[in-house]
């Protein structure tokens, strides 16, 4: 009598369970079917019913679990309708189905580059980013570069403008920590990485979310982390930040374009600076670069040209492999296209040319003949004339 009177009681837990406010459910209801599942398994020790009182007590446990999964579906959060919008927020993870690194092939990619920043191309050979913080390297890197796209321009337009007392040594080389200084402009120089260092100074913990290129950013990365984009300083007087879209996306190519850009600055200036302190002489001495001359313009309309038509890969087996790309044969075909109507073109023009010209060339003999004649009769008349009044 009591194993069945706790058999019952146990189906009437069931239906309390089911029917319990949201609340109620999750730890009062587990704690009571518990309870019950023991009083049912101690009573069914001595009964002939202790396989029933345990079927009932394992879907007891059973339906709980149930209803307390019902129960966390209804408070799950709504889902952010922009957070996947490539155009509203930066999306994460570009290179995370890619085993290998992007720029080093044969090295596994890094853990912390993924391809959600921008500039990200998987190159980190030392493993940097996984001991460093990555927010301050990649406001270094930005800060060296955009410093480095200044220099690398500056450095030859010095040798090729400036005077020769603000350069150093017999060949006028521009003034650095290789190439030495000149008391003038190791002041000049000193005075300006001083500044330099003291606007660095003053903003290297600046808050950058309270500006409105900051919301931007802020939204922007939402789904990276909070702290914004490095290199914001709030600075964009032409408004060229949004060339590509005032858009996530078209932000993010900006930036893409920058760091590219710095990048190859910063390796320009380290081999202007090597250059000048191996052979003394000045960058723009001799180059191709900085003097006017045709070979330039040559190969800058060749390299366009190429990129037209080919494209350079490489792959698991070769390492450098030129193919025709789709719209290089497209172009192709409209190229020869076009020659083949020009050549026809030119070749209707050419013979309309030459019926004018033989024409032209009739009616010149036509006039020629008409003159000959014309002064043959002129020639006898006068000799005709001549010789009358000779014989009078």
């Amino acid at each position: 009598m009591k194993t069945t009177s706790a058999i019952l009681s146990l189906l009437f837990a069931q239906n309390v369970n089911a029917f319990a406010p949201v609340g109620f459910g999750s730890k009062t209801n587990m704690y009571l079917s518990s309870t019950i599942s023991a009083d049912v398994k101690d009573e069914a020790k001595s009964d002939s019913t202790a396989k029933v009182a345990k079927s009932f007590s394992e879907d007891s446990v059973k339906y709980t679990t149930d209803v307390d999964i019902d129960q966390k579906f209804k408070i799950v959060e709504k889902v952010d309708e922009f957070e996947f919008d490539p155009n509203v927020r930066v999306q994460t993870g570009r290179y995370n189905d890619r085993e290998m690194s992007v720029s080093v092939p044969f090295l596994k990619r890094p853990t912390n580059l993924d391809g959600t920043h921008a500039g990200d191309i998987g190159f980190d050979p030392l493993g940097l980013s996984e001991h460093l913080d990555l927010y301050t390297m990649m406001e270094s890197e930005v800060r060296h570069s955009r410093l480095a796209m200044l220099a690398v321009v500056g450095w030859p337009l010095a040798e090729l403008l400036g005077p020769n007392w603000m350069l150093h040594g017999p060949n006028h080389i521009s003034p650095s920590v290789l190439n030495g200084f000149d008391p003038l402009s190791f002041i000049a120089v000193a005075g300006i990485l001083g500044g330099l260092g003291f606007f660095e100074y003053k903003t290297s913990l600046r808050r950058v979310d309270d500006t409105p290129i900051g919301q931007k950013h802020k939204e922007d990365m939402k789904n990276v982390w909070r702290y914004g984009v490095p290199g914001d300083y709030n600075f964009d007087p032409l408004n060229w930040y949004n060339a590509f879209g005032d858009t996530a996306t078209g932000r993010k190519a900006m930036r893409e374009l920058e760091i590219g850009h710095g990048r190859w600055a910063m390796v320009g200036i380290t081999a202007f600076a090597a250059w000048e302190a191996l052979t003394g002489h000045p960058i723009v001495e001799n180059s191709m670069f900085f003097h006017p001359n045709a070979l330039l313009p040559f190969l800058t309309i060749a390299y366009f040209a190429f990129g037209f038509f080919y494209d350079v890969k490489n792959s698991d087996q070769y390492l450098f492999q030129i193919e025709m790309n789709s719209e290089g044969e497209a172009r192709k075909e409209n190229l020869q296209r076009s020659v083949m109507y020009a050549t026809e073109d030119a070749r209707e023009i050419a013979g309309k040319a030459f019926e004018k010209a033989s024409g032209g060339a009739d009616s010149a003999s036509d006039i020629f003949s008409t003159l000959k004649e014309k002064y043959n009769s002129f020639s006898d008349g006068y000799t005709e004339y001549s010789m009358r009044n000779i014989e009078k």
